[in-house]
């Protein structure tokens, strides 16, 4: 069935993977495939914001977020379950996207809010990536 699960959780969203989670943990255990848990941190966007940071906090914002992942993994996936953790830098949806590509997932689970307004103007995250990935993408609602 899937041998590559790219598994995209925010960690400071429980709706986003709370019920994403239990599906990856399912299809991966049926499937024996590989869980590839990505988180993505933001960039400061406008080099004007990122002037406001010190130059060494990105990097300690990207280690947080990888240690965090890790104890994430050791929380909620069974240890026998192969698990690469991934954690992205940038805007969510093109870094997973990327990632899918880079590692060439067969199925996206991703945990998805329901919409607001401002999400029918900008398109949230979910949307985005089931339009443009080149794989199955499995959306799970809170």
């Amino acid at each position: 069935m899937f041998q590559h699960i790219l598994l995209a959780v925010d960690l400071d969203d429980k709706g986003s993977w709370e019920k994403a989670v239990p599906e990856a943990v399912n299809y991966a255990t049926q499937s024996g495939s590989t869980i590839h848990l990505m988180t993505v941190v933001p960039d400061f966007g406008m080099s004007i914001v990122g002037s406001f940071f010190p130059k060494e906090h990105e990097g300690k914002m990207l280690e947080e977020a990888k240690n965090r992942l890790h104890l994430f993994a050791k929380e909620n996936i069974p240890s026998e379950i192969s698990v690469q953790h991934i954690v992205g830098h940038g805007t969510a949806y093109e870094e997973i996207l990327r990632m899918q590509k880079k590692l060439k997932c067969d199925l996206i689970i991703i945990g998805a809010h329901r919409p607001k307004m401002q999400d029918y103007l900008l398109g949230p995250n979910a949307a985005r990536v089931v339009r443009h990935a080149e794989c199955s993408v499995m959306v799970i609602r809170d």
